[in-house]
């Protein structure tokens, strides 16, 4: 398994050449944003994947097509589509990452960690009870972690199965508490589903939560770090 973390505030020369890569589609959906510090981390996040991708599939970065399944998760498309490469990304406040495998399915989550948002009333619209229990059992400062933990690992896994919010957050548990390791999940206490999957807690940046579901058992992980296409 292989994880690329990308900054996305990028020189406008670098900016221009990865929209040159791009789909009109793509275009289209960057011209839409209203600031343009979105528009760019919109433009350098979808042209890192595509240079990403490119690397592995010996296909220039503008030939790479996608498809979406029902619930909008991307994978490769064409000719590609035969590769076995299978990838999942994220991106939040002018960072990316990127997990990429052959063969098995994965989910990544990628959240700054803001005080305001980790909230109790959040906790309890979207996590399980038990979930919010162990949030409430946390001393104070450890709360903020704690609720974005379980928040990215949550999203990872359901990223990961491809069923986005059609499967709801509340309905399985992972733990969160800080320095309690990110494998274990119980899916409505069904233990032989629960071992299907792996999760993983990474450390992107600093003020920054992440987790990567995977399936099957926990990958050896390589970091990447990405700055401009490859020549």
């Amino acid at each position: 398994m292989h994880v690329w973390r990308a900054h996305l505030d990028q020189e406008p020369p670098l900016v221009r050449a990865l929209r040159d890569t791009l789909t009109p589609d793509e275009r289209q959906r960057a011209s839409r944003f209203k600031f343009e510090k979105d528009r760019v981390h919109f433009i350098v996040a979808r042209g890192a994947l595509r240079d990403i991708l490119s690397r592995y599939l010996g296909t220039p970065p503008d030939g790479i097509s996608f498809s979406h399944g029902e619930f909008g998760k991307p994978a490769l498309a064409g000719a590609a589509a035969d590769s076995q490469l299978r990838f999942n990304a994220s991106h939040s406040h002018g960072v990316a990452l990127y997990a990429v495998n052959r063969g098995r399915d994965v989910g990544l989550d990628l959240e700054l960690m803001r005080e305001d948002f980790a909230g109790l009333e959040i906790a309890e619209r979207f996590f399980s009870p038990r979930e919010v229990q162990a949030l409430r059992a946390l001393p104070r400062d450890l709360q903020t972690a704690a609720f974005f933990n379980c928040w990215t690992r949550k999203e990872a896994y359901i990223k990961a199965r491809g069923e986005g919010l059609s499967h709801p957050l509340h309905g399985f548990t992972v733990s969160l508490a800080p320095g309690e390791p990110a494998e274990f999940l119980l899916i409505d206490d069904d233990s032989a589903e629960a071992s299907r999957w792996s999760l993983i807690e990474l450390s992107p940046a600093a003020g920054f939560a992440a987790a990567l579901a995977v399936n099957g058992p926990k990958p050896p992980l390589t970091f990447w770090q990405w700055s401009k296409p490859q020549d």
